[in-house]
């Protein structure tokens, strides 16, 4: 069976780059995301909104599958733009990640690439399709990116100087398992992880994977049928060691948490709770496709490259 391999890094960003914003999921706001787009130009980005982004569909779409696909595709395939950065998560990529000119898009070279929750899909489909590195990270219109000041600098950091963010780590990051262990980081939002498997972007073995986990409104007996359908399916074997950050409106901490033990224990592998990524009061920025160690007992997830080149 195939080791999870590091994934080709895409160049940082400068001033002066172009950035693409994308809707792949749910409608976004328009006042966040001009609160969003003047925080990238204050970076000294020149952020473009492909021409989707303020359309609806059925209601929770940001526009119809084929519109939500030819905007990331052409914000792909643009030369003069450096990197593309997701409006918000909700719900869609999945269905819209298969309409996307995968080829088009290869040719097209390496770029940037940043979001998470519904997002994950699409990381996988970069990693499968494309054999790209790709951040999880806050999106443009997101709450937490328009209000929290550690989650931006997280960010803006990775993005331009990544270098000096080769350490991820909490003051409340904790072993769940104790135990270091070494491999190359992948994976997001549990839900969308399970809901990936049989799909054309399904990795086919996760071994020597470092494994970052996190939701949004959860209920813990959810996590379990989500953790126990990978674990079914062979998605976990052979994974390294995992990574957990925040469980969001999932339910009490302490029955989430047990839920995670009692699921995650019999791997055999180091496990760090509580380390900052995802829906929580902050998201800090975690590349994908990357070699990296898990200490579980420092509480750390420490990067042997920088997360772009």
């Amino acid at each position: 069976m195939t080791t999870l391999a590091p994934l080709r890094r895409p160049r940082r960003l400068r001033p002066g780059d172009r950035v693409a914003v994308v809707a792949p999921s749910g409608p976004v706001p328009e006042e966040r995301l001009r609160a969003g787009l003047d925080v990238l130009r204050g970076w000294g980005l020149d952020p473009v909104v492909a021409p989707h982004v303020l359309d609806r569909h059925l209601g929770h779409l940001a526009g119809d599958d084929a519109a939500r696909a030819r905007d990331l595709t052409e914000a792909w395939c643009d030369p003069d733009v450096a990197g593309v950065i997701c409006a918000r998560g909700g719900f869609g990529a999945q269905r819209m990640a298969d309409l996307a000119d995968w080829a088009a898009m290869r040719a097209a070279g390496p770029k940037v690439f940043v979001g998470y929750s519904d997002v994950t899909a699409l990381h996988e489909a970069f990693a499968v399709r494309m054999g790209l590195a790709t951040l999880h990270g806050p999106m443009a219109a997101a709450v937490t990116f328009l209000k929290d000041a550690r989650t931006q600098e997280s960010l803006r950091a990775t993005l331009f100087t990544p270098e000096s963010v080769r350490t991820v780590g909490e003051p409340t990051a904790r072993p769940l398992v104790p135990g270091r262990a070494r491999g190359v980081t992948f994976g997001g939002c549990l839900s969308l992880l399970a809901a990936e498997l049989g799909t054309p972007h399904a990795r086919p073995s996760s071994r020597g994977g470092l494994l970052l986990l996190e939701d949004v409104g959860e209920e813990p007996y959810r996590l379990d049928r989500a953790l126990t359908q990978l674990l079914r399916a062979g998605r976990l074997d052979g994974v390294a060691g995992v990574a957990l950050g925040s469980w969001a409106e999932c339910g009490p901490y302490e029955e989430v948490r047990a839920t995670l033990l009692d699921r995650l224990g019999g791997l055999g592998v180091p496990v760090v709770e509580e380390l900052g990524f995802g829906h929580g009061p902050t998201n800090l920025t975690v590349p994908l496709g990357v070699p990296a160690v898990l200490d579980a007992d420092a509480g750390t997830l420490a990067f042997d490259v920088p997360a772009l080149a």
